[in-house]
């Protein structure tokens, strides 16, 4: 969906949907408020402009944890519910592994009703330097994956404690789900798999028949040194004639 412009709450200064500040007086203007595409939104709102779902209040506090990005501490609440840790400053989430894995399979169940006749066209972002941000949790660098292997959104990901999405990230991601996304991964994996088994008999197949033609040629080999053997023999006998 395309950004709309709307007024600052605080100065009245015309802003875009999708801006989280105001550029003119820095005010917030948007925060993770829809619990079912986590699209940004102007506080107040009472449904996401991007998928009309109604909006939910953020219940959050300060956290111990600090933003993997900024080194801030972030802000651990629930917005609806989902338990989440979200940076005031860059806006990226932090979700456990068992939260996320819910919401993949709840996005998957939503795909499964709506059907996939149209799968949403997620836009790929432009890409900075390669930079590894540590867990929250442990400290440990974590490891970057596109989600799915073929999404186009590259996450940060500590297999034991959790995963960090950047700004919009975690939308994206819903949005891929709920386009069809996983069954398109899954689809591509099988496709991938017959691919190699294909690709196994026929270096099997290729290996038979090599040993088969080098075996008749070993045959034709001994026949012929057997021939030649027993002319030399007939050759000596005439000579001692």
């Amino acid at each position: 969906m395309n950004a709309k412009t709307l007024n600052c709450l605080s100065c009245g200064a015309a802003v875009s949907s999708d801006s989280p500040k105001c550029e003119h007086c820095g005010a917030r203007l948007a925060t993770i408020a829809c619990p079912s595409c986590f699209g940004m939104m102007f506080l107040g709102s009472k449904f996401c402009p991007d998928c009309g779902s109604p909006a939910a209040e953020w219940r959050g506090d300060d956290a111990s944890r600090l933003c993997p990005v900024c080194r801030l501490p972030m802000l651990a609440g629930e917005l609806g519910q989902v338990r989440l840790h979200e940076c005031g400053k860059c806006f990226g989430i932090w979700l456990d592994t068992a939260t996320f894995t819910q919401l993949c399979r709840s996005a998957e169940q939503q795909s499964a009703v709506l059907g996939t006749a149209e799968t949403l066209n997620i836009a790929s972002k432009s890409f900075g330097p390669v930079r590894y941000v540590p867990c929250p949790e442990c400290g440990d660098l974590m490891h970057r994956v596109n989600f799915a292997r073929c999404s186009g959104v590259v996450v940060d990901v500590c297999r034991q404690h959790g995963t960090w999405f950047d700004r919009d990230e975690l939308k994206r991601i819903i949005l891929f789900i709920r386009g069809g996304g996983l069954e398109l991964s899954r689809g591509r994996e099988k496709a991938e798999l017959e691919m190699e088994r294909w690709r196994v008999e026929s270096a099997r197949r290729e290996s038979r028949e090599t040993s088969a033609h080098v075996g008749g040629d070993s045959i034709q080999v001994n026949l012929l040194g057997a021939a030649v053997v027993a002319a030399g023999g007939l050759l000596k006998w005439w000579l001692r004639r």
